[in-house]
C-alpha cells in the first residue's frame, strides 16, 4: 500500500533537489570550460539513464508500462528542450537576464494550471509565488532588463518549457510507475542530445578531472536523483508549490558561490533572497489558505 508522506518531508525533498542545482552551478560553469555544452548535456542525460535503468530495471516488467513511458516521453521532451532552449539562449543575453526569465517559470505554473486543470491555486500560493517572484527579480534583474533580443525570447520559451514539465509531472506522476517515468523522462533527454550535439554547436572534450567530476555529480545526483525525487514528490503536492520551492535555486546558488568563490550579494539581493524565502515559508505555514477554507466552508 502507498502509504502518503507526511508534507514536510516531500516538501524537504523539493528543496534538497533545489540545493542540489543551486549548488552545482558554479561547478557546471567551470567545467564548461573544457567540454562543449551539449555534449555535455548529452553525456550527463546518458550516464544518469544508466543509472536509472540499473536501478529500476526490475519495475520494467511491472503493471501500467505503456502509459508510464508515454508521460515519461512528455516529461523527457519538455525537460530537455528547456534545457537546450536556455542554454542556446545565455549565448546571446546576459546570466543575469536569463536566470530572471527562466524564473517566469514560477510565475507561469499556477497561470497555466488555472487555465488547463479550471482549479485556481490557494491565496497562500498565490502570494508566496508573488513574493518569490519579486525576489528573483531583485536578486538578478540588471540594467538591461527591457532590451529584448532573440536569446530572452529563447529564455522566455524555456520558461514556458519549464513550467509544463512541472505541470506533467504533476498530472501524471501519481497514474505511473516511478522507476519506468524517472527513466525514461532522462532516457529521452539523452537521445534528444545524441541526435543533435553533433550539428547543434562544434564539439570539444578535455577529459581533466573537473570536466569528470562535473559529469559524475550532475548525471547521478542533479540528473539522476534530482528529477526521480521531483517526480515522487509532485505525487503529493501542487505544481504551484514545487514551482515555488523551484524558486530557491539562486538563493542556493548564491551560498555556493560565496563558499567556493567568495562572491557577495548586494543589500538589493539579499532582500530579494530574504523575499524568496518568505514567500516559501507563508505557503508552509498557510495562514491565508485556513483561513479561505474556513470561510468556503461556514458560506462567507
Amino acid at each position: 500500500m502507498n502509504t502518503r508522506p507526511p508534507g514536510w518531508r516531500v516538501d524537504l525533498s523539493l528543496l534538497a533537489v533545489t540545493f542540489i542545482w543551486g549548488s552545482t552551478f558554479i561547478l557546471v560553469k567551470e567545467a564548461l570550460a573544457g567540454v562543449s555544452i551539449m555534449l555535455f548535456l548529452t553525456l550527463r542525460f546518458t550516464i544518469a539513464a544508466l543509472a536509472l535503468a540499473f536501478l529500476f530495471r526490475k519495475q520494467f516488467r511491472g503493471p501500467n508500462m505503456a502509459h508510464s513511458v508515454r508521460v515519461g516521453i512528455l516529461a523527457g521532451v519538455f525537460l530537455f528542450s528547456g534545457y537546450v532552449l536556455q542554454t542556446f539562449g545565455l549565448k546571446y543575453t546576459t546570466a543575469s537576464k536569463a536566470g530572471f526569465i527562466t524564473g517566469l517559470s514560477v510565475a507561469l505554473v499556477p497561470l497555466f494550471a488555472a487555465a488547463i486543470y479550471k482549479k485556481p491555486p490557494r491565496i497562500a500560493e498565490l502570494m508566496g509565488v508573488a513574493m518569490a517572484f519579486v525576489g528573483m527579480a531583485l536578486m538578478t534583474i540588471q540594467a538591461d532588463i527591457l532590451e529584448m533580443n532573440r536569446g530572452d525570447l529563447l529564455v522566455l520559451a524555456c520558461a514556458v518549457v519549464y513550467a509544463f514539465h512541472i505541470l506533467t509531472l504533476g498530472r501524471y506522476s501519481a497514474e505511473t510507475n516511478l522507476g519506468v517515468l524517472a527513466t525514461v523522462q532522462i532516457a529521452t533527454g539523452a537521445v534528444l542530445g545524441a541526435c543533435t550535439y553533433w550539428w547543434a554547436e562544434p564539439s570539444r572534450f578535455q577529459g581533466t578531472l573537473t570536466v569528470w567530476s562535473a559529469l559524475a555529480i550532475t548525471s547521478l545526483f542533479a540528473t539522476a536523483m534530482a528529477f526521480s525525487v521531483q517526480a515522487w514528490a509532485q505525487r503529493y503536492i501542487s505544481a504551484t508549490r514545487t514551482a515555488l520551492i523551484f524558486a530557491s535555486e539562486p538563493v542556493f546558488a548564491w551560498g555556493t558561490s560565496y563558499v567556493v568563490a567568495g562572491e557577495t550579494l548586494s543589500g538589493r539581493g539579499i532582500a530579494g533572497a530574504l523575499l524568496i524565502l518568505a514567500g516559501i515559508l507563508l505557503v508552509e505555514l498557510k495562514p491565508m489558505s485556513i483561513r479561505r477554507h474556513q470561510s468556503a466552508e461556514t458560506g462567507l
